[in-house]
């Protein structure tokens, strides 16, 4: 091996050996363990939710594969409709051509040439992860058999009567020119301002006052709503109103929606323009007066002289009316919650258009009572909370999006207006002659959005519908899948429309576990965001990056140049060395480290620095083992002859159990923190040094069982660590197996190491943990006295028991070479002047005659006791002033208090220290 681990060789080399010699297929042997990756959008890179995610799944897999399951880590990706097209547009513009350039067919091609040539970045990069799925099964959302689900799903579903077209409100982005679902709608509070406008009583006998953040959707009123108990407008009920800045007359409406107390409680009702007001519009009978074409400008339904405006000219024209008709009472800021598209910032509009729904009450019913009953459960339980929410307050789902790119509804119409829903062209010629039609049929030229095809993944992926495909992709066999690892925030656009379309379909639920991961934020807890300038890309923390890179990544596209300035200045403060190379084990282990069961998780480079260190000291632990085994060693077993086999051994048996354990459970940080606490603690700093006596000694029967013991704890540890850093512990293994004899050609094939495997002795335990003890008091007090670590010196003991004293007789030799200490004497009575640590009732003490000057070291710590109460008497000084405390912020007098605990602990152990100098 060599001195060092060199990451980014060693884990190229080994991934490209994994995928070549196949072993992330199934193994079609032993109980299936199945996972879906969440498809990730074919335009998209890794960021660090899918590096943090894939480490949990990767895991996961492993663990069960190394376990002896026929696992599947079923890849893929989605066809990302909104994100492919405005990814292949901006290409045709940097060409110089449009959009509107190409016909369908043609941008479709494109998109297909595009998908070809840059369409598996992602796939790249989760190799450089480490992910061990199979990609020989890898699935694409556009690919024949998701297609051909797809159909078969919409059809079926229409034919049952859970699909229809109506005309509804919607999500639309102006620009897109599309319906978007809600998690495409990011909503900020920003500044804007609050108009309050007079309408007159059509009787002349006076008006009602309302307020509205949108003056210019007036003109689609179509009542004014009042609550039907408010005693100031309950009698006006059924009067009308004179619409300002039209020829139109609305009524004055009752409807409990309305808040009696909230601004005037008057509120224009717009149904084509407003969720809350369509609602009360479906209540009243209203008519819906939609007054904005697909790219937000007005259209023919208001006034002839707004026609043809942009929104917001159109919404300076109308205020300036409004005014000049001495109708606008009032203008004033106001924040407001405002609704963005993700993909283009554009406010969205609620718009009335005519869409493609799921009827959701029945499929809804039914997946929550899979969840209910637990078919399905979530980990952590807390997030049912939220899957019931969404569930009992679903509206019908709005599946069709006015895109090129996509599944083209399986949907034709005949010229007379009758729609027909098929699976091809022909069967839909065929309907439509059974209706009597046989003219021509126009197709449907809307697409389903992403999330309908998603919500097939599980039995899709599977060959589902095609009883062949799915004999030759095992859906019997892999369905339903063990765990689903996703986000909170698509538990109700993925994880619920996947339960019930699956089990609609199948009869089976998709998953049995759904675990829900937090979000990663950065170590101050801030959301990343590129406008932040806190995005960490998981490559960059796995590769390295310089400065000057990092800071053209993260201002490149940006155009506004205080924004660049923002983010260049906090770079260059928090990454002045940039960004150093980790390692993807490092990475991993930082991420399974954090996996918690908390909605939050703060993700610093000091953490993801120390598990770097972390796979050095593994590196460098085993380089010792080998080293020590001799040249050409190749041990036969041998049964532990010391203590300190037996502790290790019985030290790995207990932390096995608990990794088991904590696995199952789906906490990956309290797994990580067991294997880590061994493996730095237990093997690296004690075992290692435990076992020298007995290397250097001249029993040579111990020697030869140290020698085993510490290269099969090494290739144990290794397997139980595997799945988590499965690079460097490939490495390593490949220089332990010879020793041990092992068959096999890689680590991951190997059986995942169970507690049973393992013996544990107590006896041996309970001594070994009294040596430590020793030891840790003695190294203490070395460098509290600042005793140089080479130098031997006096041991003592005192009190204690014959247990103490049979011990100490036992391990006197292995004490005097770690310690760096004479053989220890037991002193009963007159005792020199020692520094002293406590094993049980036994004293450890070490004379101090000799080792320092007495006088001077009493003398020093006389001066520094001085000095610290009187950081006492500063702090005592500032709370005993009643100004200070009342006016001093809370955090700012807790941390005055907590000062005078720190140094009153400071003088307390250093007086104890010159109590033990007879000062």
């Amino acid at each position: 091996m060599d001195k060092s681990f060199e990451p980014s060789q060693i884990e190229s080399k080994w991934y490209a050996q994994w995928e070549s010699s196949g072993y992330f297929k199934p193994s079609g042997k032993g109980t299936p363990y199945t996972i879906m990756l969440p498809p990730p959008n074919v335009t998209g890179t890794l960021h660090m939710g899918h590096a943090f995610q894939h480490t949990i799944m990767d895991t996961l897999v492993r663990y069960h594969r190394m376990r002896g399951y026929d696992t599947l880590w079923q890849l893929g990706t989605d066809h990302a409709g909104i994100a492919t097209e405005m990814v292949v547009t901006r290409q045709l513009n940097a060409e110089g051509k449009q959009r509107s350039d190409l016909d369908r067919d043609a941008f479709i091609s494109r998109v297909w040439e595009w998908k070809a040539e840059s369409g598996d970045t992602i796939g790249r990069q989760m190799r450089r992860m480490g992910v061990s799925g199979d990609w020989s099964r890898e699935v694409f959302t556009m690919d024949p058999g998701p297609s051909k689900a797809v159909v078969e799903t919409f059809v079926r579903l229409h034919e049952e009567g859970l699909i229809y077209r109506g005309q509804k409100l919607v999500n639309w982005d102006p620009v897109l020119k599309t319906a978007i679902s809600d998690l495409e709608v990011v909503s900020e509070e920003e500044d804007g301002s609050m108009w309050s406008i007079r309408y007159p009583l059509a009787d002349g006998s006076g008006e009602l006052v309302v307020a509205t953040t949108r003056p210019e959707t007036m003109l689609g009123d179509v009542a004014v709503a009042v609550h039907p108990d408010d005693e100031r407008y309950a009698h006006l009920i059924g009067k009308l109103l004179n619409l300002p800045l039209s020829d139109r007359q609305i009524p004055i409406i009752g409807d409990e929606y309305v808040e009696k107390d909230f601004g005037t409680g008057c509120v224009k009702i717009t149904p084509a323009h407003d969720f809350n007001d369509y609602a009360i519009g479906q209540r009243h009978n209203l008519p819906m007066i939609n007054i904005l074409t697909d790219d937000a400008k007005i259209n023919d339904a208001a006034p002839e002289k707004y026609r043809g405006l942009d929104r917001y000219v159109a919404r300076k024209a109308v205020l300036a009316d409004l005014e000049a008709a001495e109708l606008l009472v009032e203008t004033k800021k106001h924040k407001l919650q405002v609704p963005r598209g993700d993909r283009t910032g554009q406010v969205i509009e609620p718009y009335l258009t005519w869409q493609w729904f799921v009827k959701m009450d029945t499929l809804a019913a039914r997946g929550l009572q899979l969840v209910e009953q637990g078919d399905v459960k979530f980990v952590p339980e807390n997030w049912i909370n939220t899957y019931r929410h969404w569930l009992a307050n679903i509206q019908d789902w709005c599946i069709s999006r006015q895109l090129t790119w996509g599944h083209q509804i399986p949907a034709w119409y005949t010229a007379d207006g009758n729609i027909v829903v098929a699976h091809d062209e022909t069967e839909a010629k065929a309907k439509a002659a059974a209706l009597g039609y046989t003219g021509a049929l126009r197709r449907d030229l809307d697409v389903l959005e992403t999330w309908f095809s998603s919500s097939l993944w599980s039995h899709s992926t599977l060959g589902w519908p095609d009883p062949q495909a799915q004999a030759e992709r095992g859906f019997d066999r892999y369905l339903p899948t063990n765990v689903l690892v996703t986000g909170f925030d698509i538990i109700f656009f993925w994880v619920a429309r996947m339960i019930m379309m699956t089990d609609h379909f199948t009869g089976e639920v998709p998953f049995k576990d759904v675990y829900v991961t937090g979000l990663i934020r950065d170590k101050d807890g801030q959301k990343m965001s590129k406008s932040k300038g806190n995005v960490l890309d998981p490559l960059d923390l796995i590769d390295g990056i310089t400065l000057d890179e990092l800071l053209a990544k993260r201002t490149r596209g940006l155009m506004q140049p205080k924004m660049a300035e923002k983010i260049e200045k906090a770079t260059r403060k928090e990454f002045a060395e940039g960004i150093p190379a980790f390692g993807a084990d490092a990475l991993r282990f930082t991420f399974a480290s954090l996996a918690t069961h908390g909605r939050d998780i703060k993700f610093d480079l000091e953490r993801a620095a120390g598990y770097k260190a972390f796979v050095n000291k593994l590196w460098n632990a085993s380089r010792f083992v080998l080293m020590n085994l001799g040249e050409d060693a190749k041990l036969a077993p041998t049964k532990p002859t010391t203590e300190a086999e037996r502790w290790i051994l019985t030290r790995l048996h207990d932390t096995l159990g608990t990794v088991k354990e904590q696995l199952a459970g789906y906490r990956f940080d309290l797994a990580a923190q067991a294997l880590y606490e061994f493996t730095w603690n237990e093997f690296c700093d004690w075992f290692l040094e435990l076992s020298k006596p007995a290397l250097n000694g001249d029993d040579a029967v111990a020697a030869a069982s140290t020698r085993y013991t510490l290269v099969h704890v090494l290739e144990t540890l290794l397997r139980a660590l595997h799945p988590i850093v499965p690079f460097v512990t490939e490495e390593i293994w490949q220089n332990v197996r010879p020793v041990l004899g092992i068959e096999g050609d890689t680590i991951m094939l190997r059986p995942y190491p169970e507690a049973t495997d393992v013996e544990s002795d107590a006896t041996a335990t309970a001594e070994i943990e009294w040596v430590k003890d020793v030891l840790t008091g003695v190294r203490r007090i070395r460098a509290e006295m600042s005793i140089a670590p080479g130098k031997v010196i006096p041991l003592l003991f005192a009190d204690g028991d014959d247990a103490d004293r049979g011990r100490a007789s036992k391990f006197a030799a292995q004490i005097a070479f770690l310690g760096r200490v004479e053989s220890p004497v037991w002193v009963n009575g007159d005792e020199p002047a020692s520094a002293v640590a406590v094993v049980g009732a036994m004293r450890v003490l070490i004379p101090l005659e000799g080792l320092i000057d007495l006088g001077a070291e009493k003398a020093r710590l006389a001066k520094e006791i001085a000095r610290v109460e009187g950081e006492v008497r500063k702090c005592e000084a500032k709370l005993g002033n009643a100004n200070f405390v009342a006016n001093a912020p809370a955090e700012v007098v807790a941390q005055e208090r907590q000062r005078i605990a720190d140094w009153n602990q400071q003088a307390q152990a250093m007086r104890e220290q010159a109590l033990k100098l007879g000062g």
